[in-house]
């Protein structure tokens, strides 16, 4: 089987090894002429960022580069970029990187033509109507990292500085129109990083499966993505340069957030807030607090978890998932608790709150509340 195709689902795919030299072509084909490539600071100096420019610049579409994002960007990053595409005159976006970069670029392009603040198309109810949709710039994604999925996304988020909550920013014309998935791009990360990120696309498959709401369609697609991470994650952790787990797990990845319009659930409605306030790294906080919700979970999603482990060879039912889980997590080398990421204890009230008010809330199987949030918080540090 060649692990090259072209998908249309939920946008253009362009997936395969080596379709990087596509870019161009991608940009012609969504009307760009003079691209705004965005990433962050840690891939900006990079092979395969320079070698992307390099293939701009033959094709006559310019080097132009914007890379001040931080790991959990923020507004300041996003008129910083927004700045740059408006004074350099450009006529699109090219969102490069991992999690921060991809969701960065994206609200850049969002941005440009707003004139109303971001925190105005907050996800809340109808809000993304307030935006004038004719002035989102064209996106093209390039995920380097096998994880978030934002490269499939209608939203992105984006940290407040002032307030260190982090906000989804939702419309559906954020959705790039074209995403180059090449798993070439990945077999410089580190081995932390590919852990971390697998365990997003993970987590993303896992609480999309879990969520109480009706897609079927997510459904699906949320459990064929755990298969994926559980038999190409440790591979693609082992040997980094194994091009085959590379590609099916940047496949996983594009399917958890495919599938996690479903729903999320209690792992992200925690991960946020502590991301946000001690700036850890999103993915691998998420593999942190996976145990303590499944526990929580447990009375609403025990025969749907065993479902899931029955089709994933996983014998036990539920506990024998929860193992599988627990080593996994071992295997990987992701701490035990959110402790040794750096999470203290002192700011767990804060924290409740902030999670409460998360939008993941909503998709968790069992309601949360300020005691079982709590409580979670305190199980989880």
């Amino acid at each position: 089987m060649t692990l090259t195709a072209n998908w249309s689902y939920p946008t253009a795919i362009r997936f395969g090894a080596g379709r990087i030299s596509e870019i161009a072509d991608a940009c012609a084909a969504t009307g760009i002429t003079k691209p705004l490539l965005v990433t962050d600071r840690g891939l900006a100096g990079l092979p395969i960022t320079q070698a992307t420019l390099d293939l701009l610049e033959a094709a006559g579409l310019g080097r132009a580069m914007f890379a001040d994002v931080d790991p959990n960007p923020n507004e300041i990053n996003m008129q910083a970029g927004v700045d740059v595409y408006r004074a350099g005159g450009h006529d699109g976006v090219i969102a490069f990187g991992g999690g921060s970069g991809l969701d960065l670029g994206k609200m850049v392009a969002f941005m440009a033509g707003q004139t109303r603040p971001v925190w105005d198309f907050e996800d809340v109810d109808d809000w993304w109507t307030r935006a004038d949709a004719d002035a989102i710039a064209p996106i093209i994604a390039v995920p380097t990292t096998a994880g978030t999925g934002s490269e499939v996304g209608r939203a992105s988020v984006i940290t407040n500085s002032q307030t260190h909550v982090k906000k989804i920013i939702f419309h559906p014309k954020v959705l790039p129109s074209i995403v180059i998935c090449d798993p070439e791009l990945t077999v410089g990360m580190p081995q932390m990083i590919t852990a971390g990120t697998g365990m997003d696309a993970f987590a993303h498959c896992l609480e999309a499966f879990c969520s109480p709401h009706f897609h079927p369609m997510s459904q699906g697609i949320a459990l064929e993505g755990m298969r994926l991470v559980k038999d190409y994650l440790p591979r693609a952790y082992a040997d980094g340069t194994d091009i085959e787990a590379r590609a099916q797990m940047m496949a996983a990845a594009a399917m958890g957030a495919t599938a996690f319009q479903k729903g999320l659930g209690a792992v992200h409605a925690l991960s946020h807030p502590v991301g946000a306030v001690y700036n850890t790294h999103h993915g691998m906080t998420n593999a942190v607090v996976i145990p303590p919700v499944l526990r929580m979970n447990r009375p609403m999603i025990e025969t749907r978890i065993a479902d899931a482990a029955n089709y994933l060879g996983i014998s036990g039912g539920f506990d024998g998932f929860y193992d599988y889980v627990l080593q996994l997590r071992a295997d990987l080398g992701v701490p035990d608790k959110l402790r040794d990421l750096g999470v203290g204890t002192d700011r767990i009230d804060e924290m409740t709150v902030m999670a409460l008010n998360d939008p993941s809330t909503g998709g968790n199987p069992v309601e949360m509340t300020p005691e079982n949030t709590k409580a979670l918080f305190e199980a989880c540090i």
